[in-house]
């Protein structure tokens, strides 16, 4: 269940999940209910790069800001509360949820249609499921 691909192709949905998360089990619970076919990505293991995170918001039509964990730790280490919500630390907001991906808000399912979710609600990930 958690390898990249099926039978030598890629599957059309992926689930970047933190396996310790209760949102992200109940995603993975409704998806196979579903009988979806997606690929399970721990991205805690396996970081997203900054290129990743930027494709992921463009799918999600949000800002690093908007899926940004400001209450981990780390956040407070970095004074992410402070930083500017604007396109002049757009970048500086990225590579800190690729240097620490524990900020990043989970689980963010991304869509057959090339949107993506973040799938915090059965409605969301059902959402996800309809495209």
């Amino acid at each position: 269940m958690f390898q990249r691909t099926v039978g030598g192709t890629v599957r059309a949905m992926e689930i970047w999940i933190n396996p310790a998360c209760s949102k992200c089990r109940g995603a993975l619970t409704l998806l196979d209910a579903e009988g979806a076919d997606y690929t399970v990505r721990r991205y805690l293991e396996d970081v997203p790069s900054p290129e990743e995170i930027r494709a992921v918001l463009d799918r999600l039509g949000l800002e690093p800001w908007d899926i940004t964990r400001t209450g981990e730790d780390v956040a407070e280490e970095l004074g992410v509360k402070e930083w500017p919500r604007d396109g002049t630390a757009r970048e500086k907001w990225i590579g800190a949820l690729s240097a620490h991906p524990e900020l990043i808000q989970r689980p963010i399912i991304t869509a057959e249609d090339g949107t993506a979710v973040v799938g915090r609600t059965e409605e969301a990930v059902r959402d996800a499921l309809s495209r």
